[in-house]
């Protein structure tokens, strides 16, 4: 493969990555510098490149050694800008109510479930406590009449599935989460609540610290790639890593690198967290501590609260915008981000004067059929990518068996992996400018017809 120089698509965020700001000031980053060699190479350190390596260090035993490379720090990129939702059921984003296939949803939910093993695995491993990690649960809440027929659909559908849940009225709402917005909630156990700065900083931390044949390094942007006699080497600006395996763990950045071109739909969220609360507005606000709420139409907003060592905040996601060029101007980004203090208001507005004190974008990626970039895309190089808006769920779970497909270990997750190789390539996208007018448009439909839920 001739060297690709991938210099006009570095990674790019807007904003601050407010979870990781809550967090201590990492450590000064290690550098790639001069010509490295090593028997394995990850390249991001989001949910799929850290499961990745965690996942070839639990293989190994042969002293090879992995390099993970990091474009900016660790917990500053996508993997630290999302709500922390790890959901174990359907969540199907196109839909009008999360729920897809009901077979496609059975495969769905054994996948996502074995993520969430393997997430939970390394926060007992890695001592991580349950405001980092948590199984406890989130609730689909519903503000409209509109939102509440699909809140019903959908527990019609997990009846057909065999899943629990609860149905909450309007009181049972506003004693979970202090607000009277909510006409409507359906409540399920299965979800994984994540600071998600917290949780991939303490992954690669500990790998770092405990596995020494893991080398972890950021600020490490990869500018293009070259394949000889079986080995690849990646360059960066102060040197190279040279391995004969490669496992691409970087969401809809893949296509940067040329591969999947037009097959992969890269969306921007915004989100905006308060600052911390002090004792009178947490009287004020009244409901429990800790709780995430989806909304029952998946355009809306997305909201947490979260208490401890980080304070009682709230975190409000919504609006998104279509970016072919992986890329939005700062000012787009701004009037996204303002939509935020008008969501804030309308549901806590015993909360009058609480200020955002952080505001930001993430990228993800998706593909019009629902399905990974997955499997062995080129000799020795494995692809990990595309997670179709799951990436804490999805991207631990691709990283995990890339991890598995790219050693040969085809024996403990062997039907997981089945399943993930058998999915068809992601769908090939329609030429431009039909494609960004088409999704601008979906977009906007649909975040008007959103209403309330927004």
């Amino acid at each position: 493969m001739a060297a690709t120089l991938i210099t006009r698509n570095l990674p790019k965020n807007p904003g601050p990555a407010g979870w990781n700001r809550l967090l201590p000031a990492a450590a000064p980053s290690q550098i790639v510098q001069g010509a490295i060699t090593a028997d394995w190479l990850i390249i991001g350190g989001g949910f799929a490149g850290l499961s990745a390596a965690r996942r070839l260090a639990q293989l190994g035993g042969r002293g090879e050694r992995i390099i993970l490379l990091e474009a900016g720090r660790i917990g500053e990129g996508p993997a630290g800008r999302n709500s922390g939702f790890m959901i174990d059921l359907p969540h199907v984003l196109s839909s009008d109510d999360y729920a897809g296939n009901l077979g496609n949803d059975r495969t769905q939910l054994a996948l996502n479930r074995r993520a969430i093993e393997f997430a939970l695995d390394a926060g007992d491993e890695y001592g991580l406590d349950d405001e980092i990690i948590a199984q406890s649960g989130k609730i689909n809440g519903a503000a409209t009449a509109r939102g509440m027929a699909a809140n019903i659909a959908y527990a019609r559908h997990l009846d057909q599935l065999g899943e629990p849940y609860e149905l909450l009225d309007e009181a049972a709402m506003r004693e979970r989460c202090g607000t009277g917005y909510y006409r409507h909630g359906l409540s399920t156990p299965g979800t994984v609540m994540l600071h998600p700065a917290a949780y991939v900083r303490g992954l690669a931390e500990a790998l770092a610290n405990g596995a020494p044949r893991v080398q972890i390094c950021e600020d490490s942007p990869v500018l293009g790639m070259d394949h000889s006699h079986g080995i690849w080497q990646a360059k960066m600006a102060e040197g190279s890593v040279s391995a004969p395996r490669v496992i691409m763990a970087m969401n809809g950045h893949v296509e940067s690198f040329g591969f999947f071109k037009r097959r992969l739909v890269h969306l921007f969220l915004y989100a905006s967290m308060t600052e911390a609360l002090d004792s009178d507005a947490v009287r004020r606000l009244g409901g429990t501590p800790r709780w995430g709420v989806t909304p029952s139409d998946p355009i809306g907003s997305t909201i947490r609260r979260i208490s401890g060592r980080s304070g009682d905040r709230i975190i409000v996601r919504n609006q998104s915008t279509y970016a072919s060029s992986m890329e939005v101007p700062d000012r787009l980004a701004a009037r996204k981000m303002a939509h935020h203090e008008r969501c804030f208001a309308a549901r806590f507005g015993m909360l009058t004067g609480t200020a955002m004190e952080y505001s930001w974008g993430g990228k993800l990626c998706l593909s019009l059929n629902d399905v990974p970039a997955f499997g062995e895309i080129e000799d020795g190089m494995f692809s990990a990518c595309c997670q179709n808006g799951l990436g804490t769920g999805r991207g631990t779970l691709s990283g995990m068996l890339a991890a598995d497909l790219a050693s040969g270990n085809l024996r403990d997750n062997h039907q997981s992996l089945q399943t993930m190789l058998a999915a068809p390539p992601p769908k090939k996208l329609p030429p431009e400018p039909l494609a960004s007018i088409g999704a601008s448009l979906t977009l906007a439909w649909r975040e008007f017809r959103a209403g309330r839920e927004l």
